[in-house]
């Protein structure tokens, strides 16, 4: 039997055009339903009115079994690292432009919302990716990138997958994507897209020195382990986890595995990830 949610967290992007309207909307809505509903404190800070109650993104995850992104892929992906050690299940509201993740509509979120509710969804587990540097423990759902900062040259570094070294290379850096992120940067750099069941991560080299040198598509509990090598230092690096830099690895050593919790997406009934890729970017379009 599928879960009943009974508790709501509510998260909206900062500022963001419509989010007021669209969560005081979902708020009423849930709370005409007989359910508990939390909006998240810094949330809060850009909704007056709102007469919710507020609770900081801990207390959501402590109290809610369900948490609603209202907004773009990005603040789900912030809201999916934060929630990930509760085992919160999460759904997403599209306020944004594409919308890989964030797949229902603010015109029918309603009757979408309702659905869920009354037990019409598909629930997914994603992988999410523990990234350690500098002594330091980040999470990344899309991606992690190793990229130059503050110089004009290429970087240096070596990679490892398993324990087993891979190459040396120089590029403009690298991405390590998650199936989920394929859909990303890592489509951008021209990355092949993986279906996000697959236990999978994918090494995307950004504009490498050597023209053979392409995307891999490795084992998805292998470590990966990254050196900064050759004539390049730490200083003239940067990790980035899903967009949001982290610090500089000052033993020139960037590991990343599979985080041991994973990520619990909620989909309408109808949801179809290959749908969503003919529609997000533009399969269907027929030439004029």
């Amino acid at each position: 039997m599928k879960q009943q949610f009974r508790s709501i967290g509510l998260i909206g992007k900062h500022g963001g055009s419509g989010i007021r309207d669209t969560i005081l909307s979902l708020s009423q809505f849930l709370i005409g339903r007989g359910l508990t509903v939390l909006l998240e404190s810094k949330t809060a800070e850009h909704l007056e009115g709102h007469g919710l109650q507020a609770a900081t993104m801990h207390e959501i995850g402590e109290k809610c079994d369900l948490a609603i992104a209202v907004g773009g892929d990005g603040t789900l992906l912030q809201s999916a690292c934060s929630l990930a050690d509760y085992g919160v299940a999460l759904l997403g509201v599209n306020m944004g432009r594409l919308g890989f993740l964030t797949d229902i509509s603010p015109f029918g979120m309603i009757d979408a919302v309702g659905a869920i509710l009354d037990g019409e969804y598909i629930e997914e587990k994603r992988t999410l990716l523990k990234v350690e540097v500098a002594g330091q423990s980040f999470k990344a759902f899309n991606d992690v990138v190793i990229h130059k900062w503050n110089i004009a040259r290429m970087i240096e570094f070596e990679t490892y997958v398993g324990g087993q070294f891979v190459n040396n290379q120089r590029s403009d850096g690298f991405i390590i994507s998650t199936p989920t992120g394929s859909t990303a940067y890592n489509l951008s750099c021209a990355g092949p897209l993986v279906h996000p069941n697959l236990n999978a991560n994918i090494l995307v080299p950004i504009c490498p020195h050597t023209l053979s040198n392409r995307p891999i598509v490795v084992d998805g509990d292998a470590e990966i382990k990254i050196v900064v090598c050759g004539h390049t230092t730490h200083k003239d690096i940067q990790v980035t986890c899903d967009g949001m830099a982290t610090t500089a690895p000052v033993d020139n050593t960037i590991l990343i595995n599979k985080h041991p919790n994973s990520i619990r997406l909620i989909h309408p009934k109808d949801h179809d990830h290959f749908n969503t890729l003919r529609v997000k970017l533009g399969w269907s379009d027929n030439p004029v």
